[in-house]
């Protein structure tokens, strides 16, 4: 099944209320959601996420399951099965958004868990939102995800906003672009912060070895 991103156009702005669930006669009121993603990586580091990308950059997301905890658990569910290491952004286009989560690298691939059904929400699809990749069906994320380059308000509760870049964002930026890229940059590992585990930097590149000029006989007499 083809997890493609629905065509979208750019709205300018937009205004959001507080999001709450309505409380019951005599209930007491409910713990407001929270709208704004903590940027410190040492509180909760199990809901931050890092991907360490063959760019030689950490990505820090923190994972809110306040606003999607089924989206999250899955997120790291696979994480530390090691799905994502090694996956490549299959589609990355200028000015919207970086697409990866799929093994194949065609973009039609998944995980063997079954789809989620969506846990759309009130949060906006700004810069460095990272949300949930899926079909036509509404109930079809699997895998996939995106990470927002610039805002995308269209997109708001159509696609399952779950977390947040809060750290290397200009490694986001420099993912190579394409649909898909010709050298497309790779997740080299994910993990979760509270795992430990360190970053995983880029092979360095070995040069190729030049065999001196035998100039013996090329010397002017």
């Amino acid at each position: 099944m083809i997890k493609r991103l629905l065509a979208a156009s750019l709205v300018v702005s937009v205004a959001l209320a507080p999001a709450s669930v309505p409380a019951q006669e005599g209930a007491p009121a409910p713990r407001p959601i929270p709208l704004a993603a903590n940027t410190d990586v040492t509180q909760d580091p199990d809901n931050v996420l890092f991907l360490d990308l063959s760019n030689g950059r950490r990505v820090a997301i923190r994972l809110m399951p306040e606003w999607a905890p089924n989206h999250v658990e899955r997120i790291k569910a696979l994480t530390r099965q090691g799905f994502y290491d090694g996956v490549v952004f299959h589609r990355v286009i200028e000015d919207f958004m970086a697409q990866t989560g799929d093994p194949t690298g065609t973009g039609r691939g998944g995980s063997e868990l079954p789809d989620l059904a969506a846990e759309f929400n009130a949060f906006p699809h700004v810069r460095g939102t990272v949300a949930m990749a899926r079909a036509a069906d509404e109930n079809s994320a699997n895998s996939q995800f995106f990470i927002v380059f610039y805002p995308r308000f269209s997109l708001d509760r159509r696609y399952t906003n779950f977390g947040r870049v809060i750290g290397g964002m200009d490694g986001v930026d420099a993912i190579e672009r394409g649909e898909p890229p010709a050298n497309p940059t790779r997740v080299l590992q994910a993990s979760i912060a509270a795992d430990g585990k360190p970053q995983r930097m880029p092979a360095p590149v070995v040069p190729t070895e030049i065999t001196p000029l035998e100039l013996g006989n090329s010397l002017a007499d």
